[in-house]
């Protein structure tokens, strides 16, 4: 078997797109499965196992088992485990993997990181004007509670509203980056399997934790509500299988 690059050349530079690490393990599992280690219908190692043998960390795992999914060579089956899908196309050619960027864990971590120190820095610079913005956006998300979509825009607005609230243009625009980049078939399967209304409820209490911080102008109280609520979503995304 052929292994293809995962790794697309960047149009501007020529240069490789970085090789993200998920991308290669999701490679190396599936020729596991193209060389007969895992047959079609059997059960994947916990992921736990997959990552001591692979030495790497479980959401690692987690984003290769995802980027596997999308491609029709495993099967992830709420409350039971992974499964190998049956043979075919996808199980004994290495799939067309997703497009190399940033994993969600790895951006949520670098959120975790920078949006902490941003709500700490709001916290002192924020204006009456920049709470009413927050606060909008923090009502909006409390009223759509149900509708996924709609609450997922008034986050957007809530985090972008904290970032603009430093003065500071350049992490305003970090921010908005990295929320741009939270988009994909990646994505939007592990939301599928992990992003439940449930989530949804404990964010907007830990939304307003960071907002009653900013109003206190408490910057340690801001800093450590916001790593609290990142923390906890990379919690929920990394928990097992339902």
């Amino acid at each position: 078997m052929t292994l293809q690059p995962l790794s697309k050349p960047d149009v501007q530079t020529g240069r490789p797109a970085p090789d993200r690490g998920y991308l290669r393990l999701a490679a190396q599992i599936h020729a596991l499965v193209a060389q007969g280690e895992f047959a079609a219908g059997q059960r994947l190692p916990a992921e736990r196992a997959l990552a001591e043998r692979f030495d790497v960390s479980r959401t690692s795992v987690r984003e290769a088992i995802i980027a596997l999914e999308l491609q029709g060579v495993v099967e992830v089956r709420g409350g039971s485990g992974i499964y190998v899908c049956e043979a075919g196309p996808a199980t004994n050619r290495l799939p067309a993997m997703p497009e190399p960027g940033a994993g969600p864990f790895e951006l949520l971590r670098a959120r975790c990181l920078i949006e902490s120190e941003i709500a700490a820095l709001a916290a002192a610079t924020r204006s009456d004007a920049d709470l009413d913005r927050i606060f909008e956006a923090l009502t909006a998300m409390r009223d759509r509670m149900t509708d996924k979509a709609a609450n997922a825009e008034a986050d957007r607005r809530f985090h972008l509203g904290i970032a603009h609230s430093t003065g500071n243009s350049v992490l305003l625009a970090t921010v908005t980056s990295m929320w741009d980049q939270a988009q994909g078939p990646i994505w939007e399967k592990i939301e599928q399997h992990f992003h439940t209304q449930a989530l949804r409820q404990a964010s907007q209490a830990d939304h307003q934790r960071i907002f009653s911080a900013l109003v206190a102008r408490d910057a340690q109280g801001a800093r450590q509500a916001m790593r609290d609520h990142l923390e906890r979503v990379i919690g929920e995304f990394a928990q097992g299988w339902r």
